[in-house]
């Protein structure tokens, strides 16, 4: 029987990694382990150092090993190959058309990776295992979209029911086409519920946002009959390192939620040093697991296995990175509302970014809104006060207003809302039936996340719009949503022939949408990024997608920087030399003006911390602004 083993947590925890190691250490024991990614930022061929791709590849100098990366657009033109064969062949050209037009939107990304994943998850029970593998690894995204990916197979269930009742069509196919994929699902469900064949690995930092994010993921899985849980806490500050003031400071803050952790999250639990290096290469990742899993010290200066490094090169450079100023009009309104959008790998500090840059403007005297599409949702952790669902003032801090949009409540309201129109606009019965049998699909919950954010974009009431994005994957995808929705709208007619008026309100809003995010004047898009490999590689290819779709950056965010006064052991050293290394990639692939956030002695939690930090960063507020 083959053994599935989930890699899950919050973005930047070193899920990938951890996954990785375990991976090389199934292999090495002569278990024959295939790894797969289904996060759309996928990172297995930087962590391994070689190609990988959308196919199964055999690992280099780790025999019994193979990986594959999942890709959203490969995965996506399979399945609908897949599910328009029948009808290519049955029906006119025209009717083919106006079904592959409709199945161009998002969700058809989201299940047709989840089809793929499932292949994997149930390989037993077909001739789609030739390998036969005794362990298949799944390294997730991030943890909310894992929660919303794991719970498709209940949910794609429930629309196909509904839509065998109606139309037969869905959103991501003819119902025909997509039946005999239920026993697959039903399938994989079991299997994930099985204690015998699954265990689900949570990986976290020893952090308060880390902890809730991981309680929430447990939670929800509870809610899908899955309870095999085991953690790896991970980046715990070396017990010779808290001579350093600095990692003492977090060396004790990590101390208490490791106290934390035990209390609340009572699972079977391993722990994982801070390297002085990145985990990169075969060697680094036997390295690691020999730490992990037999209790080995890390030997110094790891980071030297990618290439050999003199001790010359340890030296800390005084003078600054190459580092551009940052201009406040990137920032700050002019006669436009500026909206200011933070994206990024989940786990680099979004979040905290925004809810800096967000209290630093609204100390300026601007008025200011704080979102979040994040399912995770953590701007009420940073900023230590209650964030609704609607935009509310944030006690303390004048011109300052925050809301989270949240996917599950803004998609029941969004339903209600789209169906309503529809009875009092007069249209047909049979009409109104199809718009909510598509309705139903899971995809739905991020239109409406999107619809809930042009909302709050078009209200005249703010001068800055301070957007904390989900991570980058997902990111990317509700930015394409008002191209592809522009699209499903035009052949929506199909259906529903009496909808012009309505759309064409729909087209203009986010005609305006689009032109707002592709205007340099009126919004910044900032990439948020720590000094090291995978979040750099990750947010260039994010922001190249973006140029694709005449999206500019305008600002990058370097976080977690150790100050050059703190590098005073070989090991903070180490960890400086390689952050400088990467600080001048990042200047040298995006060519924008970069900010550096320092790493701190704790978390960046309340409006006081949030305020001082602003300043450090952005420079003093105008003195006739009241100050917290």
């Amino acid at each position: 029987m083959t053994q599935s083993v989930f890699f899950s947590g919050k973005g930047g925890v070193g899920k990938t990694s951890m996954a990785c190691a375990i991976a090389v250490r199934y292999a090495d024991e002569r278990q024959r382990t295939l790894i797969v990614t289904t996060d759309p930022a996928s990172n297995l061929a930087d962590v391994f150092e070689q190609p990988i791709g959308h196919q199964i590849t055999p690992i280099a100098g780790v025999p019994n090993l193979w990986a594959m990366e999942i890709d959203p657009d490969h995965a996506t033109e399979e399945y609908k190959d897949r599910a328009l064969a029948p009808i290519r062949a049955a029906f006119p050209s025209q009717i083919v058309q106006v079904i592959e037009e409709q199945m161009s939107g998002p969700c058809t990304s989201e299940v047709a990776a989840f089809d793929r994943f499932t292949d994997f998850l149930v390989l037993d029970d077909s001739a789609a295992n030739p390998m036969a593998f005794d362990v298949i690894i799944f390294d997730t995204a991030p943890t909310g979209h894992t929660i919303r990916l794991l719970e498709l197979p209940a949910e794609w269930t429930r629309s196909i029911n509904l839509a065998e009742q109606g139309s037969g069509q869905t959103c991501i196919g003819p119902t025909a086409a997509i039946q005999s994929a239920k026993l697959k699902y039903e399938r994989a469900l079991a299997i994930l519920r099985d204690v015998s064949q699954t265990a689900f690995t949570f990986v976290l930092h020893p952090e308060a946002i880390a902890i809730r994010e991981t309680e929430r993921a447990i939670g929800e899985l509870g809610k899908l009959g899955i309870h095999t849980h085991q953690l790896i806490v991970n980046g715990l500050i070396p017990p010779e390192e808290t001579a350093n003031p600095l990692f003492a400071a977090r060396a004790e803050m990590q101390a208490r939620y490791l106290k934390q952790i035990e209390s609340e999250l009572p699972y079977p639990a391993r722990r994982m040093f801070l390297l002085d290096g990145e985990i990169k290469g075969v060697n680094r990742l036997r390295e690691v697991s020999g730490v992990l899993l037999d209790g080995r010290r890390p030997s110094p200066n790891g980071h030297r296995a990618s290439g050999p490094m003199s001790n010359d090169s340890l030296a800390i450079d005084p003078s600054p990175i190459h580092t551009i100023a940052i201009p406040r009009n990137r920032l700050t309104p002019n006669s436009h509302r500026r909206t200011i959008f933070f994206a990024g790998k989940g786990g680099v500090g979004k979040t905290a970014a925004s809810c800096v840059t967000a209290v630093w403007l609204a100390r300026q005297g601007y008025r200011t809104l704080l979102l979040t599409t994040d399912p995770a949702a953590h701007l009420g952790d940073v900023l230590d006060v209650p964030v609704g669902g609607e935009a509310a003032p944030i006690e303390g801090l004048p011109n300052l207003w925050a809301a989270k949009i949240d996917p599950k409540t803004t998609a029941d309201a969004y339903k209600t809302r789209i169906l309503g129109d529809a009875w009092r606009r007069g249209r047909p019965p049979e009409a109104i039936k199809v718009m909510a049998e598509e309705l139903e699909s899971p995809c739905t919950e991020e239109i409406a996340a999107f619809d809930r954010f042009i909302e709050f974009a078009s209200q005249d009431d703010w001068e800055v719009v301070v957007f904390d994005t989900a991570p980058t994957g997902h990111t990317l995808r509700l930015l394409e949503l008002p191209m592809d929705w522009s699209k499903q709208i035009d052949v929506k007619a199909f259906a529903t022939v009496d909808t012009a008026a309505a759309d064409d309100v729909a087209k203009q809003h986010f005609s305006e949408v689009i032109a707002m995010m592709r205007d340099p004047e009126r919004s910044t898009f900032a990439f948020v990024m720590y000094p090291e490999a995978t979040p750099i590689i990750e947010a260039y290819r994010a922001s190249e997608e973006l140029r694709g779709l005449g999206i500019p950056t305008g600002l990058v965010v370097a976080n977690f920087v150790i100050p050059p006064e703190q590098a005073t052991t070989p090991f903070i050293r180490a960890r400086r030399a390689m952050q400088e290394k990467y600080l001048a990639e990042i200047a040298e692939r995006f060519r924008v003006p970069i900010l550096q956030i320092p790493l701190l002695p704790g978390e960046v939690k309340g409006l006081e911390a949030l305020a001082d930090l602003g300043e450090q960063v952005y420079g003093p507020v105008l003195e006739q602004v009241a100050s917290l």
